[in-house]
């Protein structure tokens, strides 16, 4: 596993994977699910290039009032309080709440968590130096709204870190079905029922089919972020500039490298960007008025 430098858990596992379980059942179609389970097991501890990409941006978290936002199964949110964070934890879903305390009581970690919907947050103006949002808005009621309350919360120049689902992805990131985002969302919808990817008939129900989704292409949300007090910029896309974007796979370095050496390099990007990219990793300031 790729561990953060933290504290060993005081308790082991089993009830937190009692919890997790039954949350899991709808994706054993995954070819990787023992693989994809262990990761939501052990979250905690596959946050380490996170928290890195993360703290390049906004500098070290310790001491930093940080709200994790849509915090799921709570593996951000233990992992930033082991880095000296001072987590706030908000989550419509109420057993990943339960789910997210579990697995903070394994390293003696009391959080504060909220359970509620992202477009109402109990906070006060200016609370937050950070807001985290991974894998959330394209499940809220309302995108905007949601904006305007994080806007609220965070502090003058706080920042906003959040992943955003390409209107135009050629690999579904939900359903992992090629090609799905460039159909009619009802012959999309069909289709994953024909493939036996719906997940109409587990304990999902808020905003999961594809047509309840919000996606973006990248030049619209950042358009829309910015109406909502937001400047925004691509991490990867910073990475890229500074050298630091490593493509997995052996063939995508080689041709990284190629154009690279015929200064197309950036351009590329901007075009996988386009057409192609599965979701967008941003970072938003919260612009002093």
């Amino acid at each position: 596993m790729n561990e953060l430098p933290t504290t060993q858990p005081l308790t082991d596992i089993s009830d937190l994977a009692s919890a997790i379980d039954p949350w899991l059942q709808h994706m054993t179609w995954r070819r990787d699910f023992a693989k994809w389970r262990e990761r939501r097991l052990y979250q905690e501890q596959y946050q380490y290039e996170r928290i890195a990409q993360i703290e390049r941006h906004v500098g070290h978290l310790r001491g930093r009032t940080l709200l994790d936002l849509g915090a799921g199964m709570g593996g951000f949110a233990v992992a930033s309080a082991l880095r000296g964070a001072q987590v706030t934890v908000s989550e419509y879903n109420l057993p990943y709440c339960q789910i997210t305390q579990l697995r903070a009581q394994r390293y003696g970690i009391t959080l504060p968590i909220v359970n509620g919907a992202g477009e109402h947050l109990p906070f006060g103006d200016a609370s937050f130096d950070i807001v985290v949002c991974w894998d959330v808005i394209e499940h809220v009621q309302d995108p905007r709204a949601m904006l305007n309350e994080i806007h609220r919360v965070l502090k003058p120049n706080g920042q906003l870190l959040l992943t955003v689902i390409n209107r135009r992805a050629w690999v579904d990131p939900h359903y992992h079905i090629r090609g799905l985002n460039w159909v009619p969302r009802a012959l999309a919808e069909r289709y994953i029922r024909y493939r036996g990817r719906d997940k109409e008939r587990t304990s999902f129900q808020d905003m999961q089919r594809l047509s309840a989704m919000h996606y973006f292409d990248y030049p619209e949300f950042v358009s829309i972020a910015q109406k909502h007090g937001f400047y925004t910029v691509d991490m990867n896309e910073v990475a890229l500039v500074e050298g630091r974007f490593v493509s997995q796979k052996t063939t995508r370095r080689r041709i990284r490298n190629a154009l690279r050496t015929l200064g197309l390099e950036h351009i590329a990007y901007k075009a996988q960007r386009a057409w192609y990219t599965g979701m967008f990793e941003l970072a938003l300031t919260k612009v002093a008025p």
